[in-house]
């Protein structure tokens, strides 16, 4: 029964992967039907690329007022004050609290045990 089909399959093993191959050239990852997934992707990583460098650019610019030859005092002060937890006796301080919740919602609330 092997005989008749000993030189077919050569054959049909090539067919298979010449399928194969066809289908993930279509759509496979890189294949032509993903070209959209592929630039929403790109269009998503280049919107972080864009904000990473302005961030980048940002602090760039604040390393540049901190070196010794060109200090800038404002940025200093705030850094120490940040760093430090000090607030100048003139600044003004606003509290902000947040509104308790009203009794209707603390019953929609699960509770955490």
């Amino acid at each position: 029964m092997f005989e008749r089909l000993k030189p077919y399959l050569p054959s049909a093993c090539l067919a298979l992967l010449v399928l194969y191959l066809g289908v993930q050239a279509l759509t496979g990852e890189r294949g032509l039907l993903s070209g959209p997934e592929r630039h929403r992707v790109l269009d998503q990583r280049e919107a972080r690329l864009a904000s990473l460098t302005e961030a980048r650019a940002e602090l760039e610019t604040r390393v540049r007022h901190l070196r010794s030859d060109r200090l800038s005092r404002d940025l200093l002060e705030e850094r120490a004050r940040v760093v430090l937890g000090l607030v100048d006796p003139r600044d003004l301080i606003v509290r902000v609290s947040t509104p308790a919740p009203s009794p209707a919602a603390k019953d929609r609330l699960p509770e955490l045990s």
